[in-house]
């Protein structure tokens, strides 16, 4: 469903200063390109009433002095000992939020930059939102940042998802938000309860929203809301074959493969969406071990992945799990 609201003509920097007072902003990085990260902090430090970064274990050494920089700017700074994931460091930072008296927390990617009024919109949209009914959260229309193209919000259906683009002035009520750029009421979030920590890195954000809209609570794509986003890299599978995949290292395919064989076992994930979702699944699996170097190293890690999520384990990759020592696997890539 598609709905219409009121669109501003002039973006008012004091004003969405202002709605975004009672929104902390939390910027999950690992190994980030400062660069990047610098023109993240500068579009939404403005918008909202706190930034807080929380590093998960990056090992570059170079960062010290970047962070400690980024502290006497006010920003707060939270470098986690080990890699705990995704899900950890959402909640670390909500709980956070929570106890400096904010009511929202606003998640960020280390690589996703956001309108001058985005906070603003998503708060203006909430609002109107809630007073008809429960809501999990908004999230933002985002624009590849790279190729400018508009990404759609998605209804799951079976076998193939709808994608919903709307328009200027339109909310869209969306089966699933990604998590950079959602809105989350820190009430909400403590009903529904945290981020799942098991996932660690994929699916965090499919399975919240489907334990949420399992509760009652619906999710919104608020179209005026925008944000760029950086979208992996297509590559040819194989030179003589017109499809193209993206490319991932053997430890996240490990967490692809696992986590999603995890939630098609759950309770509150819609069967349709593990029904059109497991051909895909099946198709990368094939893809991958047959067309991409390395094939042993992808294919160990997606039948160990597999193995694991039939198992029901979750948490760190095992290599990880025994003490947690040597690099942590980058949930990025």
């Amino acid at each position: 469903m598609v709905a219409a609201a009121a669109h501003p003509n002039v973006i008012d920097a004091a004003a969405a200063g202002a709605r975004g007072a009672d929104v902390s902003a939390v910027i999950v990085t690992y190994h980030p390109q400062t660069d990047l990260l610098d023109g993240v902090i500068a579009a939404v430090q403005g918008q909202v009433g706190q930034l807080r970064i929380f590093d998960n274990a990056s090992p570059d050494p170079a960062l010290d002095a970047y962070f400690e920089g980024l502290r006497a700017r006010g920003i707060e700074v939270f470098r986690s000992p080990r890699n705990v994931g995704l899900g950890s460091a959402i909640n670390h930072a909500a709980r956070a939020a929570g106890e400096a008296g904010y009511r929202h927390v606003l998640l960020m990617d280390q690589d996703s930059t956001v309108d001058p009024d985005m906070v603003a919109q998503l708060r203006d949209a909430l609002d109107r939102l809630r007073a008809q009914g429960p809501v999990a959260a908004v999230g933002p229309q985002f624009r590849d940042a790279r190729t400018g193209a508009v990404a759609p919000f998605v209804r799951i259906g079976f076998p193939l998802n709808r994608k919903l683009y709307g328009g200027p002035g339109q909310t869209v009520d969306c089966d699933f938000l990604i998590t950079s750029g959602s809105l989350l009421p820190l009430d909400v979030l403590g009903a529904v309860g945290g981020m799942d920590e098991g996932l660690f890195i994929d699916n965090v954000d499919i399975e919240w929203s489907s334990r949420a809209r399992h509760r009652g609570y619906r999710l919104y794509g608020v179209c005026d809301a925008g944000m760029q986003h950086r979208i992996g890299d297509l590559v040819p599978l194989a030179s003589w074959l017109p499809l193209r995949t993206v490319v991932h290292s053997p430890t996240r395919l490990y967490y692809m493969m696992r986590n999603r064989v995890l939630l098609y076992r759950r309770a509150e994930v819609p069967r349709r969406w593990a029904a059109q979702d497991l051909p895909r699944l099946l198709l990368k699996f094939a893809g991958t071990a047959v067309f991409l170097r390395p094939r042993l190293g992808y294919l160990r890690a997606m039948l160990r992945g597999l193995r694991d999520g039939l198992c029901g384990r979750d948490g760190p990759m095992p290599s990880d799990r025994a003490g947690r020592q040597g690099r942590s696997p980058d949930p990025k890539r």
